[in-house]
């Protein structure tokens, strides 16, 4: 499911970062678009976990899409706890997960330093709780709260 949707994430990455700008909106709140959908694709990802499974590649998956939402949104690093708790509640979180998730971020770290360092992307270094990030909470913040609410909606209207 996840392979369907990485062309729209190559996309944003790409060519949504050099567009985004050039919207009507600030710079700030419009570069939150590109984590809100990269969360979006974590939520789905974590919804369709089939029981009595392992996590280990989707805890993988998920902070590999964190990891680089946090490249515009350094804050998104923190949805990792509630993905845990989501796990833990569904009986799918162990230490193997756990160890997945480390190594998701450790790898977008080892590229993004690489990166950087063979400067393919800009090292722009901002205060981790700028107000910037702020705004970029907006998108990502509602997309998510819009999810969480159909999803519960949908489990209400099914169990009726």
């Amino acid at each position: 499911m996840l392979y369907h949707l990485l062309p729209v994430v190559f996309w944003l990455l790409a060519i949504g970062g050099s567009v985004l700008p050039f919207i009507w909106l600030p710079a700030e709140y419009a570069y939150g678009f590109i984590p809100a959908v990269l969360v979006l694709i974590v939520a789905m990802l974590l919804r369709h976990i089939p029981r009595h499974t392992t996590s280990e590649v989707q805890c993988f998956q998920s902070a590999l899409l964190l990891g680089i939402a946090s490249y515009w949104l350094p804050t998104v690093v923190f949805l990792t706890l509630p993905v845990w708790v989501y796990l833990v509640f569904r009986s799918l979180f162990d230490f193997r997960s756990l160890c997945a998730t480390l190594i998701g971020y450790a790898t977008v770290a080892a590229w993004a330093a690489a990166a950087i360092y063979l400067h393919w992307l800009p090292y722009v270094w901002t205060d981790f709780w700028s107000k910037e990030n702020a705004y970029g909470w907006i998108p990502t913040g509602a997309f998510l709260i819009a999810y969480i609410a159909s999803t519960i909606a949908r489990q209400n209207l099914r169990a009726r």
